[in-house]
């Protein structure tokens, strides 16, 4: 087995003092996991792995990651935000810097890398991600599907552990959907540690180790996508397949 990369412990949020948005929340993914996290809208999934990097803040239990305690400590959260890359469901480019431009800032400003090297690995992950011939365009002389694709390479620049995605394609266009999936299929398939909250089913039954379905800020049901799909337990996630699938 796997060490852990990531471990939640009795976690719990709050917003403001009225919405429990985490309850109790207790989760372990081992290096190489590939999670699928999905549940009706305000369940808490976005939030749950927006924790991992420290974009949200929690009240009580522990987070983990990479062996690292987060905390308020402003040391603890860089160290842990250098192993975390993040992919939005916006792709959150500069549309004034060209891609590569885009690519080199990061890892020039955070990593203080020299250029040339910070260059060549720009164009080394846009050639893993397959779109190597646009670097030296603009965010917005290319399709939604190119930008989310651009992103992720973005990402890749700062050399993560664990990559979150979070609906990275819920503002795509169908047709450029499945691009954007392929990529995030590839680096499954090259030992990275992922966490996507999607509703993309079909991404869940191909790629991922384990599907957790979050409702209410808990969560619900976790297991295999062959055990989840067909043998689901909870009558909430019964539920929600059948609205989901179109059952």
């Amino acid at each position: 087995m796997s060490d852990a990369i990531v471990s939640f412990e009795k976690v719990n949020k709050w917003y403001g003092n009225a919405f429990h948005v985490l309850r109790d929340i207790d989760l372990t993914v081992a290096r190489g996991e590939r999670i699928v996290i999905c549940g009706p809208s305000g369940s808490g999934k976005s939030t749950l792995i927006r924790c991992i990097n420290a974009l949200e803040e929690y009240q009580e239990g522990r987070i983990t990651v990479d062996g690292t305690l987060l905390s308020d400590d402003v040391k603890a959260i860089e160290a842990v935000r250098k192993q975390v890359g993040m992919v939005f469901q916006q792709f959150n480019l500069f549309p004034h810097l060209t891609v590569l431009e885009n690519l080199t800032l990061a890892p020039m400003w955070v990593g203080h890398l020299p250029k040339a090297e910070a260059e060549a690995r720009a164009m080394q992950q846009l050639q893993r991600v397959q779109i190597s011939e646009q670097a030296k365009k603009y965010p917005l002389q290319l399709s939604g599907g190119q930008q989310q694709r651009v992103a992720i390479a973005r990402a890749l620049c700062l050399t993560p552990k664990i990559m979150l995605f979070d609906e990275p394609t819920s503002a795509l266009d169908p047709e450029m959907i499945k691009e954007v999936l392929d990529v995030m299929s590839e680096l499954a398939g090259q030992g990275m540690t992922m966490l996507c909250v999607t509703h993309e089913m079909g991404f869940a039954k191909a790629v991922a180790n384990r599907v957790i379905f979050m409702d209410q800020g808990q969560i619900v049901e976790q297991n295999s996508p062959h055990e989840f799909f067909n043998n689901p337990r909870s009558e909430r996630t019964k539920d929600f397949l059948s609205k989901i699938l179109g059952h």
